[in-house]
């Protein structure tokens, strides 16, 4: 299975990029990877890392970067050179390449995304599904997570169908718990998107709707689905990564305040380490694109070579588990039951 990486537009591109690939490729003996940018820099990186161009690993040289100072529009039409549209056209072009990663400007690779490879037939908007830890040692994807700010009800539905397929193809979950993000769990609580929504997802014969959802309880493991709009879920997966991040800094300044406080987390010192793994978003891969007619992850711009592998391993199983499929499946069974046959 081939996989672009992206080597350019990420905080720490190309170290982070082209080190996660090597682990990836490490994990999976049937994965090749494609590098995507600078290619001395690439091949800079690869001879820090004590490992050279093989059957598994092929670079493609793409000197270009787009920022995210640039107008998607323009990056696509202009920046033909640059390692993201690069990759893009030869996600399009070649059918035995299976996905890309990317680290680099979000705009654009959603723009280049939809404009150049195209959507599954029938969804209307693709949608970004980043996925974060539960407190019961589970997972919750939330969907859409920026990719789309005004939505429509019927929208809503399909980002439900399409990270339930996403959930069931990656991590196995079956029958995956879909809530909908609102101000109350009660049927009538929200706007008029949430609640011309509701009963069309509780109608929905391809997915397990639950409900309505608070914001408080996304890491509770009630849930393993949160559908909503780009722009509230993205405020959500960003306020609830900062908040994991700030209490162990302030966990961390309380230790060091006192010499009795430093004594003692000694002894929990291997569970103060267990604790930030499980909150580090780092280990849990990337924001994919479903919807897309190919496999697109967007990396988080300051992912490091764990992140980066993660995202890969994102791409590898949505395409072993044939996840686009699944969602092609789900609409013609929302359309048949919708039309029933006489």
């Amino acid at each position: 299975m081939k996989v672009l990486v992206d080597c350019a537009g990420g905080d720490k591109s190309p170290q982070a990029n082209v080190e996660g690939a090597l682990i990836a490729l490490g994990n999976f003996d049937d994965l090749s990877v494609i590098l995507v940018g600078d290619e001395q820099l690439i091949k800079t990186e690869l001879e820090r890392l004590g490992c050279a161009v093989n059957e598994r690993i092929e670079i493609v040289h793409a000197p270009g970067v787009i920022t995210g100072e640039d107008i998607p529009t323009d990056a696509i039409r202009l920046k033909k050179d640059s390692s993201m549209i690069k990759s893009i056209s030869m996600l399009r072009e070649n059918d035995d390449i299976a996905g890309l990663v990317s680290t680099g400007a979000t705009g654009s690779l959603v723009a280049a995304a939809t404009m150049r490879i195209g959507r599954i037939r029938g969804i209307r908007r693709p949608a970004f599904c980043p996925i974060l830890p539960t407190m019961n040692g589970g997972i919750v994807g939330i969907c859409d997570s920026g990719a789309n700010v005004d939505i429509t009800p019927e929208q809503l539905v399909q980002f439900a169908v399409m990270g339930s397929r996403f959930l069931e193809s990656v991590y196995g979950i079956e029958n995956p718990r879909v809530a909908m993000l609102n101000i109350g769990v009660e049927t009538e609580k929200g706007d008029d998107l949430r609640r011309t929504a509701y009963p069309m997802l509780k109608e929905t014969p391809t997915i397990n709707f639950v409900g309505n959802m608070e914001s408080r309880d996304l890491l509770t493991g009630k849930y393993d689905l949160v559908v909503c709009d780009g722009f509230s879920g993205n405020v959500l997966a960003k306020t609830t990564e900062g908040t994991a991040m700030e209490m162990l800094k302030m966990i961390k300044r309380d230790i060091y305040s006192k010499a009795i406080y430093k004594f003692g987390a000694l002894f929990m010192k291997k569970m103060f380490k267990k604790e930030k793994d499980f909150m580090n978003y780092q280990n849990y891969g990337g924001s994919v694109l479903i919807g897309a007619e190919k496999v697109v992850v967007k990396g988080h711009g300051s992912s490091n070579a764990t992140a980066v592998s993660k995202c890969i391993e994102q791409a590898y199983r949505m395409t072993l588990g044939g996840m686009n499929e699944k969602i092609s499946e789900s609409l013609a069974a929302i359309e048949a039951a919708k039309h029933p046959a006489e």
